[in-house]
């Protein structure tokens, strides 16, 4: 059995492998998939003792930048993002990280919700790692404009500049805008505390503008919450997002894509049931 795992600390609330495992069963690949609680002062000693055997593994907080700085080499979307959520042991015993948080993102959006990118305005809360991660792919779809909001300016500035090679990205304040737009991503942490980001309820048009939170849980998060309050079109949650990854993580290491429909749909049964 080839062996593959997810490293963070805490890790026991990880639905990584349950969605690994009804992937592997699903394709026929003969593969384990394991819990690693990796230490959070030698990251990279335990990593590298399980890569002696292990032939992949996704990383998630606290370790997605150290992961960076493991791989010997990185795809593109991992160099933009500047942090790696899957490592991928090479023939030759070196490490590939990879990113593909985004991809699993715009995935969700534009083939499981049939949300169309490509033209449209789209603002982003927050300007941390998680908005970092998508930027690069949701530039990709060719949005007519993408917009950071975020409580510090200045980081959702810098970001904006970091980007500017790829489309057109610009920054805002959470109160400098209150026109309507298409898509609204929550990258913030907001709805982890039932709160949410300090945004005018003017930028949904009721019954046009959609809402994604990347945060999921049991019901509607606070956002999509709030953003259903508001006559958003469509609210959707991060779940999503977390079985797209994972898909996209499976094909780098497998080369076969599995069906992410029967795996949400399973999660999304276990979430209600508690």
């Amino acid at each position: 059995m080839d062996r593959y795992g997810v490293f963070g600390n805490p890790i026991g609330h990880s639905k990584s492998p349950l969605i690994h495992r009804l992937f592997a069963e699903q394709t026929g690949q003969p593969l384990s998939y394991e819990a690693l609680l990796a230490p959070l002062e030698n990251f990279e000693g335990y990593a590298r003792a399980f890569f002696v055997q292990g032939l992949g593994g996704n990383v998630t907080v606290p370790f997605k930048e150290q992961a960076f700085a493991l791989a010997d080499s990185l795809t593109e979307r991992a160099r933009r993002a500047g942090a790696v959520n899957t490592l991928k042991k090479l023939d030759d015993g070196s490490l590939l990280g990879d990113n593909t948080d985004g991809a699993g993102l715009v995935r969700d959006l534009t083939v499981n919700a049939g949300i169309e990118l490509r033209g449209k305005r789209i603002l982003l809360l927050g300007a941390g790692g998680a908005v970092r991660g998508i930027l690069e792919p949701f530039l990709a779809q060719q949005p007519r404009t993408l917009v950071i909001a975020n409580r510090t300016v200045e980081k959702a500035e810098q970001l904006a500049r970091q980007f500017a090679d790829l489309g057109p990205v610009v920054a805002s304040g959470f109160d400098w805008i209150d026109a309507p737009v298409d898509l609204i991503v929550n990258g913030t942490s907001a709805s982890l505390a039932g709160e949410l980001p300090p945004i005018s309820a003017s930028l949904i048009q009721p019954g046009h503008t959609c809402c994604y939170d990347m945060m999921y849980g049991a019901g509607p998060t606070a956002f999509n919450r709030w953003a259903a309050e508001q006559g958003a079109a469509r609210t959707l949650d991060g779940l999503g997002m977390l079985v797209e990854q994972a898909v996209e993580a499976f094909h780098l290491w497998r080369g076969v894509r599995p069906d992410s429909a029967p795996v949400l749909a399973e999660l999304r049964r276990q979430l209600a049931a508690g």
